[in-house]
Formats: structure tokens, C-alpha cells, sequence
């Protein structure tokens, strides 16, 4: 993302204009047109691609709702209560504001640091990092607000919310917390952070899937959501990574499409060139 100026302390108007530009210089990078492959602008999203993960996601949830949601919430009434004590602080840890807020608050101050008075290869790494910043706030925070409105359409009741305990409860838009349970806003948010950060350090891919099967996991034995309601949560939240992911590569911010149709990330600042950049604001 751009970085053309910064905000002056004391709320200074011409540090408020400043801010201004570099917000509007954010937007206009993100929404530029694609650049051309061979002569030609890259497909996105894959029609074909987008139908077929579709198509197995609905199964899944479907086959989940008929056989497995039942039984699930059934077993978890047998579980120690040391267990669901541990899987209560667990779950707590899918909320998106452990990503949502840092990322948040690093991009702001980038904003507001960055002038043209500084050295360019310090602009440069704050511009990259706000790349990467960037990429992960809206890879985790636009798929966990399209679900955040679509379970309240839903109206799918919470597991042990109905008077007969059944799992097919439904109350359509109600816009009540209990009746919120498809897909999961806790599962899409450890899902789609799985991908975002994934996509930017391979190295953490393991974790990051290891922390998403757990988060899904607390879902159920805290008994808030039915595995259905986690399978589609996956879907959403890998789904809605993926797209902004692939929406930033076309656009090749911080991210590359291959001749073969392949996204790679592009290489970023190292921590060493972080660090000095950081030592030379702080001590500005």
C-alpha cells in the first residue's frame, strides 16, 4: 500500500491533510487495475473453482448436519469438566480482535509516522509492511463480516438453545446472539488467519492450522456451535483468504501471479531491516 505522507502531532490540519492522502492513496492502490499476464488480465476469482469448492462445502455441512451434529453435542455432556474448563480459554483465542486490533494499530501509526522527509528505504519497508498489514486485516476481517451478518440471517439456534435440543431450529432473521450458530464467527476467523498468515510465512503453516483445528474444536465441546456449523465456517473463512489474497496478487501487492496461475508471496522486509527502521522513528 502507498505511503505518500504522515500526520503531524497536536491534530494539525496540514498532518490531518497529510493522513487524508495516504488513506486515499491506500484506496486507490488496492481497487487499480489488475496487471497483465502475457498480454492478458489474470482470472479472478475462478468461476469454475469457486463452484466446486461450493458444492463440496455444502455437502459436507449437509452430511454433518444429518449424522454427526447430534450425537457431537450429545458426547460433549460426558466430557470432564477440567477438559471443557481448558477448551473455555482455548476458544477464547478465535476471537478476531487479537488480529484485527494489532494490525489495526500498526497501520495507523504507519500513517501517521511516514512523511516525505524521510530516508526512502525507510519509506519503502513501512510501505511493505503495510502491504502485509493490510493483506492480513482484511483477509481476516471481510470474511468474519460477511459471516457475522450471514449466520443472523440464518437464524440457526445454538446448540441446546431449543426446548427439544434439536439441531434443525431455524429463526431467520431475528438477530439474536442464540439464534447465530451457522457458520461460526470464532471458526472463520482461525480459518481464514490460518491462510492470510500461511500465505505470507510458509513456515508458520503448521501452527496456524494446528491453532484453527483447536479453535474449531473449542466450538463444540463449549457446546456454542454444532460441527456443522464449524465445517462452514472453514469454508468461509478459507474462501474469503484466499479471495483477498488472490485480489492482492493480481494488483501484485505483496503477492505474484506465476505464468502457470500460481500466487507466491513476494519477498518482504527482514526483521533486521525492520528493526533499524523502527530504531531510526523511534529515535527521530
Amino acid at each position: 500500500m502507498s505511503t505518500t505522507g504522515g500526520v503531524a502531532a497536536g491534530g494539525d490540519p496540514k498532518g490531518l491533510r497529510l493522513f487524508a492522502a495516504n488513506f486515499s492513496a491506500t484506496l486507490a492502490t488496492l481497487v487499480r487495475k489488475p496487471r497483465l499476464i502475457d498480454g492478458r488480465r489474470p482470472s479472478w476469482p475462478s468461476s469454475g473453482r469457486l463452484l466446486i469448492g461450493t458444492l463440496i462445502a455444502m455437502a459436507a455441512v449437509a452430511a454433518a448436519m444429518a449424522f454427526l451434529d447430534g450425537g457431537a453435542i450429545s458426547a460433549t455432556r460426558s466430557l470432564p469438566p477440567w477438559f471443557v474448563a481448558a477448551f473455555n480459554e482455548i476458544t477464547d483465542f478465535g476471537k478476531s480482535g487479537w488480529f484485527l486490533i494489532p494490525a489495526g494499530v500498526l497501520l495507523i501509526a504507519i500513517a501517521a509516522l511516514v512523511t516525505r522527509e524521510l530516508p526512502r528505504f525507510t519509506r519503502l519497508v513501512l510501505a511493505s509492511l503495510s502491504v502485509r498489514l493490510g493483506f492480513v486485516f482484511l483477509a481476516i476481517g471481510a470474511p468474519g463480516l460477511f459471516v457475522t451478518i450471514l449466520k443472523r440471517l440464518i437464524g440457526r439456534a445454538r446448540p441446546l438453545v431449543a426446548d427439544d435440543g434439536g439441531s434443525f431450529v431455524f429463526m431467520p432473521f431475528v438477530w439474536r446472539p442464540e439464534y447465530a450458530s451457522i457458520p461460526s464467527g470464532h471458526g472463520t476467523t482461525a480459518f481464514a488467519a490460518a491462510i492470510a498468515i500461511g500465505a505470507l510465512w510458509p513456515c508458520a503453516r503448521p501452527y496456524m492450522w494446528v491453532y484453527a483445528l483447536l479453535i474449531a474444536l473449542s466450538r463444540v465441546v463449549v457446546t456454542a456451535h454444532y460441527p456443522s456449523d464449524v465445517i462452514a465456517s472453514a469454508f468461509f473463512g478459507i474462501l474469503g483468504a484466499v479471495l483477498v489474497r488472490d485480489w492482492f496478487a493480481v494488483r501484485r501487492l505483496g503477492f505474484r501471479i506465476d505464468h502457470a496461475g500460481h500466487v507466491h508471496a513476494l519477498p518482504g522486509p527482514s526483521w533486521h531491516r525492520i528493526k533499524a527502521v523502527a530504531r531510526r522513528l523511534l529515535s527521530a
